[in-house]
């Protein structure tokens, strides 16, 4: 049963990731290489997150419960008003390769992931679960980041302003976050 637990948890959170992935995709039309890069920091953030969260125990929990959905709307939210900025640029070409800038997709990475801190904290009283649970974290987010990533190549193709689109939901993921830990608080 634990471990069923684990897996709908890890689906949980590996949906923001997902969100974010499929953003990426949307400006793709064909598959891109560096999604693999993508999944692969997506999953290292949330398999190293919860470990964090572990070790910081209840010392952390209280700042997290406060800052983490402040700090996911303010990252996000810059990283969409950025897209939706350059989604009026002229120059379409220069906009898809920054959007593979490793730092880009660090700073995604950590803004999708800084809520996944507390989950560490689950593990307090049963430390031998600790890195099974995190490697099966790490991967159901990976998998979803490539699913994510492939059906925004999909939907992509229809050759619709999606940098616009991907820039407002991105806003939109960074406002649901924050909305969820300040009515949690």
């Amino acid at each position: 049963m634990f471990w069923l637990n684990v897996i709908v948890m890890g689906i949980g959170l590996a949906m923001d990731c997902c969100a974010v992935s499929a953003v990426q995709g949307l400006n793709e039309h064909r598959w891109h290489p560096r999604a693999l890069l993508m999944a692969l920091i997506f999953g290292c953030f949330h398999m190293g997150m919860p470990i964090v969260g572990y070790y910081a125990g209840s010392l952390f929990v209280d700042f997290m419960r406060i800052y983490a959905p402040w700090i996911a709307l303010v990252l996000l939210g810059f990283l969409g008003i950025k897209m939706i900025w350059e989604s009026f640029r002229k120059d379409k070409e220069a906009e898809t390769t920054a959007n593979w800038h490793v730092s880009n997709l660090l700073l995604l990475a950590l803004a999708t992931s800084v809520d996944v801190l507390a989950t560490g904290l689950l593990f307090v009283p049963y430390p031998e679960w600790l890195l099974p649970s995190v490697i099966i974290i790490g991967v159901i987010t990976a998998i979803f980041s490539i699913g994510g990533y492939l059906a925004g190549v999909f939907v992509g193709k229809l050759k619709i302003n999606m940098e616009l689109i991907g820039g407002i939901v991105l806003i939109a993921l960074g406002i649901k976050i924050w909305a969820e830990g300040f009515l949690c608080l």
